[in-house]
């Protein structure tokens, strides 16, 4: 049997050494990896993740940078 996600990233964030993630951040975080996954390729969402972690932005303005992006492929995207 697999483990539950909240174990997963609380014991992973502690093999890190850093501060559990909040619950107010899962969300977005995954809406996040869905946003990117939806406008480009699957692989653009773990990246996208760690493209948001590594600028030190919060989940939401992330997930906002993100939404735009998508919006403005979609505005390009001639179909």
């Amino acid at each position: 049997m697999a483990t539950d996600v909240r174990t997963w990233i609380d014991a992973y964030a502690a093999a890190l050494g850093v501060a559990p993630l909040p619950d107010a951040d899962v969300g977005p975080l995954l809406e996040l990896a869905g946003a990117a996954a939806h406008a480009a390729e699957r692989t653009a969402a773990p990246l996208s993740c760690w493209l948001a972690a590594t600028a030190g932005v919060t989940p939401t303005v992330a997930l906002e940078q993100a939404r735009a992006l998508a919006a403005s492929f979609a505005e390009d995207d001639p179909d």
